[in-house]
C-alpha cells in the first residue's frame, strides 16, 4: 500500500492591531479612491483572505487607533475617558476666557 501524507492545517496567522489597522486603512482609500475593490486589492496585496478582512470590518470600531484603552480590566477605558473629558474641559475654559475678554471690554466701552 501507498502511504499517504498527511496535509498539514495552515496555521493561522495572528496580526496585531496596528497592522490591522493599516490593512483596513488600505481598504477605505481604495473604496474612496474607486468607489469599491478596496478589499480585494488588500487580499492581494497583504495576502489576508478576504473572510478575515470582512470580519474586522465587522468587529471594528468607530474610534481610531490611538484611542484604544491599554487595559483589558476596564481601567485603561477609564482612564482614556477621563482624559477625553478634561481635554474637553480645557477647550471650554478656553472658549469661556475668550468670551470673557470680549464682555470685558465690550463692558469698558460703554
Amino acid at each position: 500500500m501507498a502511504s499517504r501524507k498527511k496535509a498539514t492545517a495552515a496555521r493561522a496567522r495572528r496580526y496585531t492591531l496596528p497592522e490591522r489597522e493599516k490593512i483596513l486603512k488600505y481598504v477605505e482609500d481604495v473604496n474612496a479612491q474607486k468607489g469599491r475593490g478596496g478589499q480585494t486589492a488588500a487580499v492581494q496585496k497583504f495576502g489576508v483572505s478576504a473572510l478575515t478582512i470582512t470580519s474586522w470590518m465587522r468587529k471594528r470600531p468607530s474610534t481610531p487607533l490611538g484611542d484604544y484603552s491599554g487595559s483589558s480590566n476596564g481601567t485603561g477605558g477609564k482612564l482614556a475617558k477621563l482624559a477625553a473629558i478634561h481635554a474637553a474641559i480645557v477647550a471650554k475654559e478656553k472658549e469661556i476666557a475668550s468670551l470673557q475678554a470680549q464682555f470685558d471690554k465690550l463692558k469698558a466701552s460703554i
